[in-house]
């Protein structure tokens, strides 16, 4: 096949013990998941109805590169989350086959342009400019499922500059993975290659140009970068 111009690179990570990469499709978020990160924002939990919202594939930043201060912006915050990577999809998935389609698990960090997401609030506007940027999606190398599965007492949590700002269990989410892979598969069709964050804990906070990050999910994965 020919195209007009030159396709672009497919956004991969790598996998722990792997030569092979995973290739990433689309990018699923889900805001409100932690109920005291809720309240940090003003903002309520509606368990019945989750809140998600996208970013582009290639906002994946990858093998610990450094990552640009964004433009626009004077307040970038970090949001530690578990990432979950698909297999498999479909529409309207049960429990089972929720399950059955994740391949591995991450840890990543939401970039969130705060001052404007606070603007694209009071205005009502969609919150695309505020997460959904270039580099706003740094992800960890991902540890396959059937090497290590997370469970509720599953720390995260979040260093910068050796200074611990974020950590939860993963017990304290208000939407299961099950459960928020069931509900997106109601909302889209998932396909192999899907990422999945899936919240943040509290003690959100602004990330400065030199700042060194470390996110752990706890005995799955680490990801440690800069912003430059």
């Amino acid at each position: 096949m020919c195209y007009v111009i030159d396709p672009p690179a497919i956004p991969s990570l790598p996998i722990l013990g792997s030569e092979e990469r995973f290739p990433v499709r689309r990018v699923f978020c889900i805001g409100r998941n932690y109920a005291e990160h809720a309240r940090e924002m003003g903002a309520a939990v509606d368990a019945s109805a989750p809140m998600f919202f996208c970013k582009p594939a290639d906002a994946v930043v990858a093998d610990g590169a450094d990552v640009p201060y964004p433009s626009a912006t004077s307040d970038l915050h970090h949001e530690v989350e578990m990432v979950v990577a698909l297999k498999a999809g479909g529409k309207n998935l049960d429990a089972a086959q929720a399950t059955a389609a994740i391949f591995g698990y991450g840890v990543g960090l939401d970039l969130t342009r705060r001052d404007l997401q606070s603007l694209a609030k009071a205005k009502a506007h969609p919150w695309d400019v505020a997460k959904a940027f270039d580099h706003s999606a740094p992800v960890s190398a991902l540890r396959m499922a059937q090497e290590a599965s997370p469970h509720a007492d599953t720390r995260i949590s979040l260093d910068v500059n050796g200074t611990l700002r974020q950590q939860g269990r993963l017990g304290e989410m208000v939407h299961s993975v099950v459960d928020i892979i069931v509900t997106l598969s109601t909302l889209f069709e998932l396909k192999p290659g899907d990422l999945l964050f899936t919240g943040t804990p509290a003690g959100v906070a602004a990330l400065a140009r030199g700042d060194h990050f470390r996110a752990e999910l706890e005995h799955i994965a680490v990801l440690e970068g800069r912003i430059v």
